[in-house]
């Protein structure tokens, strides 16, 4: 406190100090003019310089801050102090991004309503009751057809011991701007993806536009469009945290997802996850949630949906290469313990598939595929899912302690 008011002394004292100086000099050679001219004139040039301080510097100031403005607008970037703070920023260009892209999605963007019915045992008997439940999609065609996640359609998941969720009794959709309710019809659907497509008798829609999204970047803006908790038309930002994040789902399933910060909702899925020009790169499936946990959802990349979808609208279903087994991973610590080897063991084998027509038998341990090693059924399945219908692979197996190879035409998944 007392080094403040020394410092506001000095500035007050120095003009004060300069003035009596020179009002003495003068006294020693002069009289009325030395006694009250020289004193008179200096107050009135103290005056000027005092009233030059108030007004002139403000007004210097106020253009330096305008020019600091201008560069800053310009350039886009932050102007920073000393201490770390933001001292101006125009925030305009990012609020006119988010405004674009929401406009640019929101019409291609439709809440889902599904009626289910469920069929409840228990102590007191059997009982029927009908559940609702909603969802997001994202037009894709003029004519009505709509991309959505096949959890928000199918409930075979939710099922248990002590209830079972029929299949979708009614699907119905909204659209941006319109309260109409239009019905809609399931084309198909695909658990391993959790994709699913609908359709409703409508055109002149104003289908999405699909960006690259293999070229999406940590840090980009994105927004999330949906449904959720059925408040329609609803956008929030964030930006993309990951890329290519391995997720395992309450089922089993993995996926490769885009990890975003944008808010995930209950409802937000089958929604879109959009760039900074309002084009889809990802469909919202999946988030974390509990205590501790904010701000982590997934979508699946748009681009790993394009065949899956086509394949839906043309079969109602994906066309994938089978061969026929299920398997256990056996591990250093399983494979001694049972006197086997690293690989997979073919647990069971189904009658006229192509394993089965390969030749494989139930003991088998599967230690490499095309060439590569195998210790998981998952590495199995990716280099089968690889190849196409009708394609051979060829299998190094492990029979009894003697190694073999076999060769397998893969079948149709049934």
């Amino acid at each position: 406190m007392e080094e403040n008011q020394n410092n506001e002394t000095k500035f007050k004292a120095i003009p004060v100090t300069e003035s009596s100086s020179s009002s003495k000099s003068a006294k020693s050679t002069s009289g009325f003019g030395k006694s009250v001219l020289i004193p008179f004139i200096s107050g009135v040039v103290g005056c000027a310089v005092v009233i030059g301080t108030c007004f002139g510097v403000p007004s210097i100031k106020s253009k330096l801050i305008g020019s600091t403005t201008s560069n800053i607008s310009n350039s886009g970037n932050n102007s920073t102090q000393s201490n770390g703070y933001v001292k101006e920023i125009s925030l305009s260009n990012y609020s006119d991004t988010a405004v674009y892209a929401a406009n640019k999605i929101l019409p291609s963007i439709v809440g889902i309503n599904i009626e289910y019915t469920i069929n409840t045992n228990s102590f007191f008997g059997k009982s029927t009751s009908t559940a609702n439940a909603s969802g997001s999609g994202i037009i894709i065609s003029e004519d009505g057809y709509i991309l959505t996640n096949n959890h928000v359609v199918s409930s075979s998941s939710e099922s248990n011991s002590y209830y079972q969720i029929s299949e979708a009794k009614k699907v119905t959709v909204t659209l941006f701007n319109d309260e109409t309710e239009y019905e809609a019809k399931i084309i198909g659907k695909d658990e391993q993806t959790d994709l699913a497509v609908i359709k409703i008798e409508k055109n002149g829609l104003t289908s999405a536009e699909f960006a690259d999204s293999d070229s999406v970047k940590v840090g980009e803006f994105v927004m999330a469009v949906g449904n959720p908790v059925n408040m329609t038309s609803t956008v929030t930002d964030g930006i993309i945290s990951a890329v290519n994040r391995k997720i395992t789902d309450s089922d089993g399933k993995t996926f490769t997802c885009i990890q975003t910060n944008a808010a995930i909702n209950s409802g937000n899925s089958g929604g879109a996850l959009v760039n900074s020009e309002g084009k889809v790169i990802g469909i919202n499936t999946l988030k974390l949630s509990g205590t501790g946990i904010e701000g982590i959802g997934f979508a699946i990349p748009i681009n790993s949906t394009t065949d899956i979808t086509s394949q839906l609208i043309q079969y109602s279903k994906v066309k994938r290469p089978y061969i026929g087994i299920s398997g256990i991973d056996l591990d250093d610590t399983t494979a001694k313990k049972y006197n086997l080897v690293i690989g997979v063991y073919v647990r069971t084998v189904e009658e006229f598939s192509a394993a089965e027509k390969g030749g494989l038998k139930i003991g088998d341990v599967i230690v490499e595929a095309e060439g590569k090693s195998i210790t998981k059924m998952d590495e199995l399945n990716e280099i089968k899912n690889s190849h196409q219908i009708g394609d051979e692979i060829k299998l190094k197996i492990n029979r009894d302690g003697t190694e073999k190879e076999i060769t397998i035409k893969l079948g149709e998944q049934p």
